[in-house]
């Protein structure tokens, strides 16, 4: 992996985008996009993991996050990753209405064979891209990037008509996640 896509610093703002294995659109139901609202907000609540945006996508998540309790970027993502993994994994076994039950548990099995530190399932790809943000300009490119992914897909028309994206937060409402640090630049 190309030094460019590393945590660096552990103070510093990332931007990063991580994606179910084989690209699957696992996010389609909101009860698994629901498990990654709860999970960012134990993180903020309990890991000291401040949130400036995020976007939940069918298949992907877009997060602006810093560690701000002394936990290293990578090692509160890699928590985040693995409880996430787990709870939906299950979430999908445990769903009578799952209809691609089977397909999904197959290809997340597919996966973990291919990986050497996976046991059963893996849900997640390995690559975050962490990217530090180091301007005010880059910060309000990769907020207005991620609010925008909804739309490009056309899953809605303005961005803050999407629920599972802080764009609310940045319309002045209140989004699905509590705390958010709204970039004051944003435009």
């Amino acid at each position: 992996m190309s030094r460019n896509y590393k945590f660096h610093n552990p103070e510093g703002l990332y931007f990063v985008s991580f994606s179910v294995v084989e690209w699957l659109d696992v996010f389609t139901r909101n009860q698994y996009k629901d498990i990654l609202i709860e999970s960012l907000t134990f993180c903020q609540t309990n890991k000291g993991m401040e949130i400036m945006a995020w976007c939940i996508m069918t298949n992907h998540v877009h997060l602006i996050f810093r560690s701000i309790a002394g936990e290293r970027p990578e090692q509160l993502l890699g928590d985040f990753k693995r409880f996430t993994s787990k709870e939906i994994v299950k979430a999908i076994q445990d769903n009578p209405k799952e209809s691609r039950k089977e397909f999904l548990l197959e290809q997340f099995k597919k996966a973990a064979e291919k990986s050497s530190n996976v046991n059963h399932y893996q849900f997640w790809r390995h690559d975050n891209k962490p990217i530090e943000l180091w301007s005010n300009k880059v910060i309000e490119e990769k907020i207005i990037y991620m609010h925008s992914n909804p739309v490009e897909a056309g899953l809605v028309f303005k961005p803050e008509d999407y629920v599972y994206s802080s764009a609310l937060d940045y319309a002045g409402e209140q989004g699905l996640i509590g705390n958010i640090l709204v970039f004051e630049y944003y435009g």
